[in-house]
């Protein structure tokens, strides 16, 4: 039988910005399963990004629950949410977010850190995941030294580095030309294959056909 890894029930989720409040997410229920490839298409502003910090557990909600593998998020200290999202969850963003003074191996090293593996493990590990991503000749090298989509390949390499569940995928594609956008998607499916979970934000409908399932949101409302 399916289970959910995500759960959103009547999610809001507010800011205010001097006298008004913005509605940025607006009764969202959404479950997603193990094993899906998810995409949330809207257009600018319509609440994606809101939508993502929410289904990565990076953001609470004003109102509703969110569950993260049967997990409250609520009812979690700081500390336990930063673990189980460590564990559960890897993030892939649009503007690669890499560390420019480490090198490819260095960068997928880093997630490992903080989950206290040691660092030979760390290092045979980070070198595996460059290679399973076409990088294996790129180690040593930084983010300036690499092009936009191998930057990516390296930031979905990061995002594997504790072996998660789930990869969430902000705009994946945004920032590179269409065909190395669609290669990183391919790799995305491939990884889907493979058993894990992708949840991918974008704004681009022929990026968006990739995944299983489909989520459309419009000014900070589910729309199918």
């Amino acid at each position: 039988m399916p289970q959910n890894i995500i759960q959103l029930e009547n999610v809001h989720k507010n800011y205010v910005m001097g006298d008004a409040i913005i509605h940025a997410v607006e009764n969202a229920s959404i479950r997603i399963e193990k094993g899906e490839f998810v995409a949330v298409i809207g257009p600018s502003g319509s609440g994606k990004s809101t939508l993502m910090h929410l289904l990565g557990a990076l953001d609470l909600a004003s109102s509703g629950s969110i569950f993260l593998d049967g997990h409250d998020i609520e009812r979690l200290s700081d500390s336990e949410l930063a673990v189980i999202r460590g564990r559960k969850i890897g993030f892939v963003f649009q503007s690669f977010n890499l560390i420019p003074t480490l090198t490819a191996l260095e960068n997928v090293m880093l997630p490992m850190m903080f989950q206290n593996v040691p660092l030979k493990n760390r290092r045979e590990r980070a070198g595996d995941l460059l290679k399973e991503v076409g990088l294996g000749h790129r180690l040593s090298h930084l983010p300036n030294q690499l092009s936009g989509g191998e930057r990516q390949r390296v930031a979905i390499a990061r995002a594997l580095a504790n072996d998660p569940e789930i990869i969430l995928a902000d705009e994946p594609t945004g920032n590179l030309d269409t065909k190395t956008g669609k290669e990183i998607v391919s790799l995305l499916e491939g990884l889907n294959k493979k058993g894990k979970t992708i949840i991918m934000v974008t704004h681009e409908p022929e990026i968006a056909g990739y995944a299983k399932r489909t989520i459309r949101i419009k000014d900070g409302r589910i729309e199918k």
